[in-house]
């Protein structure tokens, strides 16, 4: 599983049917991979819920999202598992089906919630519109697969 990570004041997201918005917290993009499996949620879950990228007192990144009262905003995106080495239309071969992608998704959703944070989502397979101030900026990739990002 990848995602993006964006801490940010505010974010929202919304499609054909629905909306949903948070305050200060994560937006997460968050793709899932053909070979991913229950473990990888988890741990990418319980990573995110550590992660210490929120200022304390003297302006230090040493507080967790949970320390913090953080919001997260969960969107899929398949597209993180893009291959574009080869020609110039990228890949996805990589990317899980729908089938395997969604109860993954909603496995990395459920322990994310299970903390007690809000947890709001966006809608899987859904064409979205996200709109997010980010914080800092802060944004960083975090991946459980072994990932070379390079296009050459």
């Amino acid at each position: 599983m990848r995602t993006v990570v964006q801490r940010v004041a505010s974010a929202a997201v919304r499609w054909d049917g629905g909306e949903a918005s948070i305050g200060p917290g994560y937006c997460l993009l968050v793709g899932v991979a053909d070979t991913d499996q229950d473990r990888d949620a988890d741990y990418l879950a319980d990573k995110l819920l550590k992660l210490r990228v929120f200022s304390d007192e003297a302006g230090k990144f040493n507080l967790s999202a949970t320390q913090v009262n953080a919001a997260f905003l969960v969107i899929s995106q398949f597209t993180l598992f893009a291959d574009a080495r080869g020609q110039n239309r990228p890949s996805f071969l990589h990317a899980a089906r729908p089938e395997q992608g969604r109860p993954l998704l909603e496995r990395f959703i459920a322990r994310l919630h299970a903390s007690g944070l809000r947890v709001e989502t966006g809608s899987f397979g859904a064409q979205m519109a996200v709109e997010l101030v980010n914080d800092g900026p802060v944004t960083i990739v975090l991946s459980t697969d072994a990932w070379d990002p390079r296009i050459g």
